[in-house]
């Protein structure tokens, strides 16, 4: 009877014993992902991500984003939400040794490598959350009414990778070292690594190495010209993760499982594909499609015709012609003489040979009635955009304009942003130096234009009163204001103004 009662029971928990065991490790992992989102590094990091991501992004890209550019910019908040895993995750890999339960822990169903696979699923669920969390921020950017471009599902993973890879770190590194102080030094390192490879990597292949890939710089290129191993940079990251993964697994008393050996193998690997797949650089036809979009845009763009004007753009950036006629015909309509009806042509341009982080200026157009538009908008852009215009419209070609240093400028301005909702404003943020009185470099996508202090005085005073009252003179007198070596003082008495007092002095 003993024998027969003492077999029945080692039966079943022969039979159910697997089962039952992943039942307690997906038990735990619950258990451990609860405790892990509660941890109060985890939610100040959480917090401080949802909060900036949600500052930043109500007037990212002044509400025209590129989104080859928007998809990078969601990857360097969730480091620090990577960070906080790492140290909290580590926390509970030791919460047994520092509570002295390991040997409780032992007469478990649950052998301790199982409660390490329970350890790594918190952590893919935190990843899986920041993964939300980015989709969320890029999803906000694809809705706004002036997105353009295409983003990239490599560069959207990076930020839910590094969770990830962070996270295992924090799992191997407390099965390995039972020191509680071995985290934070492992993110001083870990800091001090990122740093010697963006100051010591530049374009090279080192900076690969690195969890996220920034592009210091401001310049928005079409999608297919960036030339990122967004992908392979991806495949890295997943390897890395893995690696970690199972190596905790493996340390953690699984070095017995075939799968968990030749899983950490296979991990590896796929490391090292990733990591010589994305040091390869920029591809050779990168590198010539760069060369076209910057030498011939005409060859690679797509024209619409409105009224006099064409309008000539990337493929991606077809929908913001609606935007740039508005300028357009808001300048056009306050000129006079033949201006009104002078066929133009804006283009698109781009300096894309220097790569992401070039910051080569685009040289002015030379051909009459022809005006560059860059790949950015909003904000400060437009009034340079009007400017250019007006500039064009008032001495035929963008190079003439840049070049101009006489009363003109005074007709060029007033044109561009008499019709604004707030001109005395955008006049001040088309200027270098924000200012609304002296003289002052006038940004432009191409050469900048300058002020003089007179010249400065004289729009000013032009932008406060009626515009109707000022179009009529302009267009009245529009030979002489738009004749070269026209004075400051001539073109203020043309207009109704006393001779300003500041000097007219071109820089």
């Amino acid at each position: 009877m003993t024998t027969l009662t003492t077999g029945t029971p080692a039966a079943t928990v022969t039979a159910a014993g697997p089962r039952a065991s992943w039942a307690a490790v997906f038990t735990l992992a619950r258990f451990e992902t609860r405790r892990l989102l509660l941890r109060v590094p985890v939610l100040i990091a959480f917090a401080v991500y949802l909060g900036a991501t949600v500052w930043k992004t109500r007037t990212s890209w002044d509400g025209f984003p590129a989104l080859q550019d928007a998809d990078r910019a969601t990857q360097g908040a969730p480091l620090l939400v990577g960070l906080a895993v790492l140290l909290c995750v580590n926390q509970a890999v030791l919460r047994s040794r520092r509570y002295d339960t390991d040997r409780h822990l032992d007469v478990l169903v649950v052998q301790p490598w199982r409660r390490t696979a329970a350890h790594l699923l918190s952590v893919a669920a935190v990843a899986l959350l920041t993964g939300v969390c980015v989709a969320g921020q890029f999803t906000w950017e694809a809705l706004k009414p002036g997105a353009v471009g295409h983003g990239s599902p490599g560069e959207l993973l990076a930020g839910p990778l590094s969770v990830l890879v962070l996270g295992a770190l924090g799992v191997l590194l407390g099965r390995l070292l039972a020191a509680p102080f071995a985290a934070p030094l492992l993110l001083v390192l870990l800091l001090v690594f990122s740093l010697l490879i963006t100051d010591a990597g530049g374009e090279g292949w080192t900076r690969w190495l690195s969890l996220t890939v920034g592009e210091n710089t401001s310049n928005t290129l079409p999608s297919e010209l960036l030339g990122r191993p967004a992908a392979w940079h991806a495949l890295y990251l997943t390897g890395l993760a893995l690696s970690a993964a199972l190596l905790a697994v493996l340390v953690s008393g699984g070095a017995r499982l075939r799968t968990v050996r030749a899983g950490v193998t296979g991990a590896v690997l796929l490391t090292l594909v990733g990591a010589v797949a994305q040091s390869q650089g920029v591809p050779p036809e990168t590198t010539e499609a760069r060369t076209r979009y910057s030498v011939t845009p005409e060859k690679e763009q797509r024209c619409a015709e409105r009224d006099a004007t064409t309008y000539c753009a990337f493929p991606e950036w077809g929908a913001r012609t609606d935007d740039w006629a508005e300028v357009l015909d808001g300048v056009r309509s306050l000129a006079g003489g033949t201006a009104q009806d002078r066929p133009l042509v804006v283009r698109q341009r781009v300096e894309a040979r220097y790569g992401l982080d070039g910051d080569a200026a685009i040289d002015p157009a030379t051909r009459p009635g022809e005006v560059t538009v860059g790949t950015s908008w909003g904000g400060n852009r437009v009034p340079e955009f009007a400017a250019a215009v007006a500039g064009v419209l008032v001495t035929g070609t963008e190079a003439e304009a840049g070049e101009m240093c006489d009363g003109r400028m005074v007709t060029v301005m007033w044109l561009a942003l008499a019709d604004r909702p707030d001109p005395v404003s955008d006049l001040r943020r088309v200027r270098l130096d924000d200012s609304d009185t002296g003289s002052a470099v006038v940004l432009s996508q191409t050469d900048p234009l300058s002020m003089t202090a007179a010249q400065t005085e004289v729009v000013r005073e032009l932008l406060q009163r009626p515009e109707d009252g000022t179009a009529a003179k302009v267009r009245a007198h529009w030979v002489e204001l738009t004749a070269p070596e026209v004075t400051t003082d001539r073109v203020a008495r043309l207009l109704g103004l006393d001779e300003p007092e500041a000097k007219d002095e071109c820089l």
